[in-house]
Parts: structure tokens; sequence; C-alpha cells
């Protein structure tokens, strides 16, 4: 039997904007592959959760209460002083709602969507390199059944995560600035004392410099609790800097830790080239990470179904090149690029902030009549604050 694979689209990495790509390129038509080097798909999990309501629907997923861990009803901005601005739906007209995700049930039940619709997944199996042949690519594998040890593809899809190797291997520059990764720490802990246990709730300052802390409840007393610190402003590491905050919190000071997560964080925005010939890349190996939050799931999802789609479409018309695929670069910097621009602004003022500025922005805010929750919003009940700072707050807008 033949060591050699051969399908149209290969997927390198099975999580959601992979996954969902995978979905999208079977469903119209083309030999889908997905490979994955973990064991288990959705694990570890590396995120926080987080998403709003109508992110699932936008992609084509019907939520399902299986992998639903919370129904979140707003979120909590803290101040370094501990002053709170609140959003719920006790203060807000628009309200801002959303979902906790059990992501090791979820990332599953995407997968399982692709293979429903065509596709085939590859577990245990890691991608070691890549090189041309003519008009395919060969992508060498280490797999635990040792079946194959190499796939032939029209067109590779990288979904690879932050700290993927894909991009690197096909000659793309996804080098992320020190100044723009972040370090992120996360446990999830149980016998926490949250004063609402339907609200996220986001903690800025020096607790977590050029960052934020968080906590995301998953149940009555359960919750991610996590932090993302600034590689270059950060004199700790992130696991320190959430210690410190676990201990020094009085919602967690008396919880208990059940699953520890680590790893780097990306704040730069879309990369400047996410294609080649025969290659795209999705989620958070694209960039596809908000500058604010360090949240991708909702444009992860959104970057693989535009990929999947413009794939089958390019496999059919016989014409993988880059040309063909400008489609895809051209979407994603005009509906998520252009708006991550704009948040990279928004961070950099923000976390510059110095704990008095936090404060009395924080207060300001909680202060505010905000009708909808958005960064628009926030932005201008922080203009009138300061008049020394409004002119670079207006540009922000």
């Amino acid at each position: 039997m033949s060591n050699i694979k051969e399908v149209d689209v290969l997927i390198i990495g099975a999580g959601p904007a992979g996954s969902i790509a995978a979905r999208e390129a079977s469903r119209n038509g083309v030999k889908t592959l997905i490979i994955d080097k973990k064991s288990e798909i959705g694990t570890p999990k590396r995120c926080g959760e987080g998403i709003m309501d109508g992110v699932l629907e936008k992609v084509g997923i019907e939520p399902d209460e299986r992998w639903i861990a919370r129904h979140i009803d707003g979120a909590k901005l803290v101040a370094p002083d501990n002053t709170s601005a609140w959003f719920t739906s006790e203060t807000l007209e628009t309200p801002a709602t959303g979902i906790i995700l059990e992501r090791k049930v979820f990332d599953k039940h995407v997968t399982m969507d692709a293979i429903r619709s065509g596709a085939e997944v590859m577990v245990k199996t890691e991608a070691t390199g890549i090189k041309r042949d003519g008009d395919f690519l060969i992508v060498d594998i280490n797999s635990f059944n040792n079946k194959y040890s190499q796939i032939k593809a029209r067109l590779v899809i990288g979904a690879d995560g932050p700290e993927g190797r894909v991009a690197n291997w096909m000659g793309l520059n996804t080098k992320v600035p020190l100044a723009e990764m972040e370090s992120g720490a996360q446990y999830e802990m149980t016998n926490l004392k949250m004063e609402k246990n339907d609200t996220i709730e986001f903690y800025f300052g020096s607790v977590a410099p050029g960052g934020y802390a968080w906590i995301f409840p998953k149940g009555y007393d359960t919750a991610n609790v996590g932090i993302d610190v600034s590689g270059v402003k950060g004199e700790k590491t992130a696991l320190e800097y959430l210690d410190d905050f676990v201990k020094n919190n009085p919602e967690t000071c008396d919880g208990q830790i059940v699953e520890v997560n680590v790893g780097g964080n990306p704040l730069c925005g879309i990369f400047d080239t996410i294609i080649d010939d025969n290659f795209m890349l999705v989620g958070d190996a694209a960039g596809c990470v908000s500058p604010i939050t360090g949240g991708g799931i909702d444009t992860g999802l959104e970057s693989g179904m535009i990929a999947g789609r413009i794939a089958a479409k390019a496999i059919k018309e016989n014409d993988v090149s880059k040309s063909n695929l400008q489609e895809y670069s051209d979407y994603v910097d005009e509906n998520i690029g252009k708006k991550f621009n704009k948040l990279i602004n928004v961070r950099d003022f923000i976390y510059n902030l110095d704990d008095e500025d936090m404060n009395e922005y924080i207060g300001a805010i909680a202060k505010a009549n905000i009708s909808k929750l958005s960064t628009k919003a926030l932005l201008k009940a922080m203009i009138k604050v300061s008049p020394r700072k409004l002119l670079k707050l207006r540009k922000l807008l």
C-alpha cells in the first residue's frame, strides 16, 4: 500500500477555524482531510471560552446545550481601586448577552459537523514539514498508526494556531513583535464566591500590566480565571501575576484549581500575507485575534468558513494560485482586518494608562448612561473625563 495519501484540500489543525473550513470545503464537493497532532480534539483549551450571542448562527452552527457551560448576561469592568462598571440586562437597553463554551465538547462538535459533510479526520497526526511538488504540496506527517508518511494536496490550509509552524514552512512571515505578544495563563477554578455568576468580569491596571485579568463564569461557583500580560511591560510571569490576582480577589481567594492553561496570545492583528500558491491561513494562525481582548473564536470561525468555500471554488476551477485565492485575503482584510486596525489604536491607548487614569476612566464609565455596550460607547464616556486627552480619544472613534 502506498504511504502517500492524496486529497484536494488538507487542513492542518482541528480547532474551530480548521474544522469549519473543512465543513465548507466538503459541502462544496472537494475531497478534504483534517489532521491534528493532539489525541483528543478540543484539548487543551487555550481561551476563556466566551462568545457573544449570534456568533454561531452567523456561521451556520446551531447552539447546543451540551456544549454551553453558561449563558451570560453582560459584563463588569473593574478599576484598580475596585470601582466597578456594570453592563447587564438591568442597565442596558440592548442586552450584551453571550455564552461560555465547553471547548472540549464544542470543538469536537464542529469537527463532527465537518465529518458529516464529507471530510475525513486523522487525530494524533503531526505535520513535520512541507514542500512543493509541481502543482501540489507534499506534507510530511507522523501518525500514530503509521499508515501514511506523506499527504499530497492541491491546497493546504494552515489552522495550527498562534504558535503554528506551517506558515513559516511556506515562507510567510507571521512573526509577532514582542510588544504585541501577550503571555497568558488561566485556571479553571471552583468554590468561587462570584458576586453575579452569570456576568463576565474584566480587571484592568497594574494587576495585569499591558493586559487584563478576567473571570468567566462556567457554573454557580466555577469559572475560568485568567490573565494576559504584555511581553514587555510585565516584570513577572503570567502565572505569577495570576497567582497574585487569585490570592487577592475576594471572589477567587478560596477557590480551588481544577485545570491549568498557558500560552502566548498575538495582538498584532491580521498578518500582512495569509495566502500563497496552494496555501491559506485561517484563525489564530492568520492573526484573527482581537487586539484588545485576545479573543478569536468568532473571527476564527468566520475566516475558516470563507476559506473553505473559496478553497473548494479554486479546486473546481483548477486554479489554486495566489491570485485566485486573493478573494479570501481581501475578505479577511475588509471584514476583520479593518476593524482590528482600529482596535490596535484603542489597545495602545488603554493598556498604556496608569492606575490613576484607569480609575478615573472606569469611574466615568460607571456613571455614564450607556444603553448599548460597545467600544465606541465606552470611548465616548471616557472623552468626558479629560479635556487634555480629548483629541487623542476622538481619533479612536
